[in-house]
């Protein structure tokens, strides 16, 4: 049996401070923004970089290394999954979001 996996590695530099909150039941989550880099080929042939965002999330313990050791600035790699989400948002209309549940983060500088 073939099966597929939701997995995704990312090595970018943290974009935001992390947005830490404790929710009542005791679960906890960070988020924060990651750049990564991506260097295209222009048809002039010059290159040029160009910047991707991603929101990025975690849950439980990971959320306090999260909040606690994960600064704006600092490179990392991450690995997790893929989450497609809908939500309302304050005017009751209905959007969709992509965001990166990590699993783990590694600081590289």
């Amino acid at each position: 049996m073939n099966t597929l996996k939701n997995y995704i590695t990312l090595i970018g530099k943290i974009g935001t401070d992390a947005q830490y909150t404790k929710f009542d039941n005791g679960r906890s989550v960070a988020r924060f923004k990651l750049s990564t880099q991506k260097t295209e080929r222009k048809n002039d042939g010059k290159y040029r970089e160009t910047t991707q965002w991603h929101n990025v999330f975690a849950w439980g313990n990971l959320a306090e290394f999260v909040e606690h050791y994960a600064q704006k600035g600092k490179k990392v790699a991450i690995h997790g999954r893929i989450v497609n989400r809908t939500y309302l948002n304050p005017a009751g209309v209905k959007r969709s979001k992509t965001e990166i549940e990590i699993r783990n983060i590694i600081g590289l500088s």
